[in-house]
């Protein structure tokens, strides 16, 4: 069958656009443009490379941006002595620690040190419990970004079954939460499946919509795709490529070529919940500094 890709890379465009004006706006009031500070440590190619991606982002709606990076073996005090100034700087709209951090941080106890009316990642525990209930909050940015494709695609989803594939703090489970809320896009039956669910094939068969993020390349292949589902690919690994000019292949949880033809919709990797991700991360920052969600 025929189907549609969902193109993240033209939403975020859209999305940046309108947030540019919003920008302007403000700036022709007379006042500042959002802020967005970003922590970085260490030298992760793909953190790196996610971090420069927000900073230009950022350039090209009109936000102000600030990179914070420490080496791998700083002090977790230092750290989080970093975050308790940027909670307390007015010039800042919103943060965020870039993850992984090295192994010798509690990636919880930093976390917990942001503050949530701050917290543009969505990942404070004060931001997650209010998502779970309905209430205002920074929501995360990769299901928000997800929720974002499906609302401008006008795809259906009252009443519809959701699988997701995965159970992380990060997408897992907030989708799953965000599927289930009366609301659009939302009104879902949900099932979450992970390493220890059972009949997994049969699971992902029923699916009226598929949203993967397990972090395993090509892990889901045309027999566990239903014709005219639609398929959210939220997994992207590096796979080494000597052909490419740098060295490696960016791959989704989704083998595309086998699983397109069963979907009405699908997501491509890259270029489709990636830039997404970035445009909701900036759409929470703007939301911080317009004081939208926590006034």
């Amino acid at each position: 069958m025929a189907y549609q890709l969902l193109d993240g890379r033209a939403v975020a465009a859209q999305m940046n656009a309108e947030m540019a004006d919003q920008v302007a706006r403000l700036c022709a009031q007379g006042k500042r443009p959002p802020h967005l500070a970003a922590i970085l440590v260490g030298h992760n190619a793909p953190s790196e490379a996610y971090v420069d991606a927000k900073v230009r982002a950022c350039e090209k709606i009109g936000f102000l941006s600030t990179l914070i990076r420490y080496e791998d073996d700083v002090p977790q005090r230092q750290l989080l002595d970093k975050i308790n100034e940027l909670n307390h700087d007015s010039t800042i709209d919103g943060f965020i620690v870039q993850l992984p951090l090295p192994p010798h941080f509690s990636t919880d106890k930093v976390i917990e040190a942001i503050d949530y009316r701050k917290d543009v990642d969505g990942f404070h525990p004060v931001n997650v419990g209010r998502l779970a209930l309905g209430l205002p909050c920074f929501r995360s940015a990769t299901p928000a970004g997800i929720l974002e494709l499906l609302r401008r695609y006008r795809i259906p989803t009252q009443g519809k079954h959701c699988v997701v594939l995965g159970r992380s703090n990060i997408v897992g489970k907030p989708i799953a939460n965000l599927m289930l809320q009366k609301d659009y896009p939302g009104d879902c039956s949900v099932t979450v499946c992970h390493s220890r669910s059972q009949n997994l094939h049969e699971i992902c068969l029923s699916a009226d919509i598929l949203i993967v993020s397990l972090g395993v390349p090509n892990f889901v292949r045309h027999d566990m795709v239903k014709q005219g589902a639609v398929v959210i690919d939220v997994g992207i690994t590096r796979l080494p490529n000597p052909d490419r000019p740098n060295g490696f292949q960016l791959t989704g949880d989704v083998l595309f070529d086998d699983v397109a033809t069963h979907c009405s919709f699908i997501t491509p990797v890259p270029g489709g919940v990636g830039p997404m991700t970035i445009a909701s991360l900036m759409n929470n920052t703007l939301l911080a500094r317009t004081k939208a969600v926590y006034p």
